[in-house]
This record gives C-alpha cells, structure tokens and sequence, in this order.
C-alpha cells in the first residue's frame, strides 16, 4: 500500500512538472499567435535581403558576429541574429539574455553548461588541483570533496540547443576544431518583458574590451556599440565582499576591469567530467521515445540533432531531405515557442512552393558550391557557382526577393510570404529558425499542394481554364515537397 502512495505521489509530481512543457496539441494552436502580440510592428515589406554580419566582436580566443537589425525585416519578424567561433580551448564565460534562443551548431563539439534556478548541483568531480589522497584526506577533515556543479551536456555538429531567457550558459571547447555556432534570439517572445532588443549580462568577462569590426556603413545602435563591463563590474567591491565573504581582491577581480581577453577566453584543458555517452542512449535518443518520467524541470532535455539523414521527415531519393524540429520531438520548445528545419536540395532540386501560416522565418545558408565558401562565410573565390535562386513574394504579389544566396548569409521570410527554393550545380543546403513551436507549411505545388483540396470548377473559374488544366494544375507533380530536377516549358527557372 505504500509503494502504491509513493508512486502515485511521484507521477503527480512529475506530471505538474512538465505540465508547462507537455500542453495538449490544441491548447498550443489555440495561442499560437497570442504570444507575439508584443511584437507587432509595421511589417511593409517592399524588398528582402539576403545578408551577411554587419558587425564583428574579436575576443581573445574567438569571435562574435552581429547581424544588423536596422532594416524592415527584422523589425517585423521581431528576432536578432549571430553566429559564434570558439577557438580549440576556448571558453564563452557564462552569461545570459532577456529572450529565449535556439542554437544550432554548424561545425565542431563541446561542452555546454546551463545554469537552471533552483536545482540541485547533480554532477561532482575531483578538482583539478588536488589528487584523489588530497581530496579523501581532506573530506575526512570535514572539508567538501571535489567540485560540485548542475549537469553538462555535450553537443556535437548538428545538435540544436534550446535555451531559455534569463538562465546563464557557457560554452566550453574541448575538441581539436573552431566550434560554429548560429543562433536566433526571439526578442518578440513573451518572455522578453524589455523592449525588442537582446541585451547580454556576463557574469564575467569584460565586454568592453573586445575589438569592433564593423562590415557595412551603418552600424548597429548605440546602446548596442556601447558594451560595458560584467553585471558585477559596477557594485561596490566592499559590499560584493561582504555578500561573498571574501577579500576584496577576489572582487576585483570578478569585475575584470583591467581584463583585455573578452567574452571569449583561452582556457587550458579544464578538468570536466561528463558520462559516457554510451549505445542505449543513442539508440533511445534515436527512437525519440518517451514515458513521461524521463524529464523534470532540471532535467529537461534542450539538445536535439538534426543533421541525421536517417531522421528526416521529408525525403525524396531525387530531391533531397527536410528534418523538422518542434515541440513534437523537443517539449521544451512549446514553452520557448520556437522550432527548427534542417533543409537538403540536391542538385537543381527544387522546394516546392510554401508559405508558413503562423511564424516568421529565419533561413541562414549553411553549405556552399565546392569553390570554397566556408562556414565563416568567407568567399576567397568571388567569381564561384551560386548556392541556390530564392524568390519570396508578398500579399501584392510583388516579387520581393529575386536573388542568388551563398553559404553565410541569412534572408528572413515573414508571415505567410510565398517562397520558393532552387538548388544550383553543387546543391543547396540551410538551417531556418521559426517564430513558433510548431510552425505550420502549406505547400503551392506537389502532392500536398493546396490546389489538391480545390475541386475542378472552383480552379476553372478562379483562372478561366478548362479542365484538363485544371487537371494538370492538381496532379502535374505527385511528388510532396522536395521536387527533383526535370523538364518544364518555362525558362523561369533555369
């Protein structure tokens, strides 16, 4: 009898715990666009633009890259972009933001540590400056043995991280290559109570100190050029040192005034430990099954792969794959309110035209032709093949973006904006962020195309066509998405 009270009192426990996180699918649509009222802005969009970094951040053991957000599209779709590089032993120190952001990680792995309010410190490890003997001996003394510390999380090329506002997170690279990082920060989320403008808070650091490199004319606001130092740096050090119980110098030195090296530091081999990753986890990470125990509040699961072609959602042998992203498969998102899209054309292949019915996108190129753009996005080669032809229409039916894009640029694609995708010689590859957790596609063309739930005479008066087009408009293409490279009577695309 008492094993059955225990139990019934932890599955409560655990399922008031996830409630936020676990909604019904219908509650979720229900208010979908409630949570973005915050960030309703003039959305009079004439022209898009596919767009590198504007501004560059060098610190001592890698670089911060900004995107300018002083245009229309990224005040409409109320988000901020950037894109890490942590250099082989180098530390992002921790630091936290005012609105939630995904993480997607184009190259290298790592350690990732986020701090979540409240939850007991879970992983223990020997410190790094004293032997095991030192260590018994001293616990036996009635000293602490070892460091204590909330759970790490490794990533790899490929993972989405999903992280929440307000909580701390640092970085740590122990592998042998730069670690890419792009990443969306919704800062027309609810959860964003400041005005639409992500502001950092280092917990160290010095901010201030790094080196400013600006690509276009136009720089970013002044608020933003003007970093300061930590959020410690401004307190009394008598005061920190009191709350501390510590000396002075040790304030000091949490300020980091005089330090020069930035927000991304040079760390020497640091002595994390972490859990084999072993077979059953990857085989359960792989089924994506869940009981409904498995997480908790301080264990919630925040990384999530999707650069694995066997976990595709949408696959065509002669057009390429599509992995999604969503509160479906990442329960966290549903309170983030943001989803991802991993996204593959082969050669000439073309994405069917779509629209997305209630989020914004942001769709960052992430593999060029073989001429050489790499994931900086440095072109050595100006004259190379483009990566793929984008055109995006708007309500009017204007053609507001007609362009060519290459690795390391990013286009923002509003609101139920027509959007169509071809892949060029080498092929076309990107990573799209969206402004809701389960964002919704409806497809122009194909299989799944719209014109498909429209019966013969309602397209044939719509149009003025006979039937037989109307036929032809419906199923010319039984493919769903991802159409393969083939004939076509217009030159519009070739």
């Amino acid at each position: 009898m008492a094993k059955l009270v225990y139990l019934s009192l932890f599955l409560f426990l655990s399922h008031a715990c996830m409630a936020q996180f676990d909604r019904p699918l219908w509650e979720s649509l229900q208010d979908q666009q409630q949570h973005r009222l915050r960030a309703k802005t003039q959305c009079r969009i004439q022209q898009l633009t596919a767009r590198g970094p504007s501004h560059t951040y060098q610190s001592e053991a890698g670089l911060t890259e900004f995107w300018s957000t002083n245009n229309q599209e990224f005040e409409c779709a109320g988000i901020e972009f950037l894109r890490h590089v942590i250099n082989p032993r180098g530390l992002l120190v921790p630091y936290n933001i005012n609105a939630p952001r995904l993480v997607y990680v184009l190259q290298g792995s790592g350690i990732q540590g986020t701090v979540i309010p409240g939850c007991a410190e879970t992983y223990e490890s020997e410190s790094g400056s004293r032997s095991r003997s030192e260590s018994e001996k001293g616990q036996g003394q009635g000293e602490r043995r070892g460091d204590r510390h909330q759970k790490l999380r490794r990533f790899r090329q490929g993972d989405v991280l999903a992280l929440q506002e307000g909580f701390t997170h640092w970085t740590y690279n122990d592998g042998d290559t730069p670690i890419v990082t792009v990443l969306i920060i919704d800062v027309g989320n609810q959860n964003n109570q400041l005005d639409l403008k992500f502001r950092q808070f280092f917990l160290a650091g010095n901010p201030q100190s790094v080196k400013i490199q600006s690509q276009e004319r136009e720089g970013r606001s002044e608020e933003q050029e003007e970093h300061r130092g930590n959020v410690l740096s401004g307190f009394d050090q008598q005061i920190l040192a009191e709350s501390y119980n510590t000396e002075p110098e040790l304030i000091r030195k949490l300020q980091g005034k005089e330090d020069k090296r930035g927000t991304i530091v040079r760390a020497e081999k640091l002595s994390l430990v972490l859990p084999e990753y072993g077979r059953e986890e990857q085989e359960r990470e792989s089924r994506g099954n869940k009981n409904g125990l498995e997480e908790t509040y301080c264990s919630l699961k925040i990384r999530q792969n999707i650069d694995n072609p066997a976990r595709a959602d949408v696959y065509n042998p002669r057009g390429g794959r599509i992995t999604t992203l969503n509160s479906q498969s990442l329960p966290i998102l549903s309170y983030l309110r943001l989803s991802a899209e991993r996204g593959v054309l082969y050669k000439n292949a073309i994405r069917a035209p779509h629209y997305t019915s209630n989020a914004h996108t942001a769709l960052f190129v992430t593999r060029g032709s073989a001429s050489g753009i790499n994931l900086l996005g440095q072109n050595p080669n100006p004259h190379i093949n483009p990566t793929a032809r984008i055109q995006v229409a708007g309500n009017s039916g204007n053609l507001v973006f007609d362009d060519e894009v290459r690795e390391g640029q990013l286009l923002v694609i509003p609101q139920d904006f027509v959007v169509v995708q071809k892949a060029g010689e080498e092929g076309f590859e990107w990573v799209a962020f969206q402004t809701n957790e389960n964002a919704m596609n409806t497809q122009l063309a194909g299989r799944l195309s719209a014109f498909r739930a429209i019966p013969y005479e309602v397209l044939m008066k719509s149009y003025g066509i006979s039937r037989q087009e109307a036929k032809s408009l419906k199923y010319g293409r039984e493919e769903s998405t991802l159409l393969s490279a083939g004939t076509s009577r217009s030159p519009r695309f070739a």
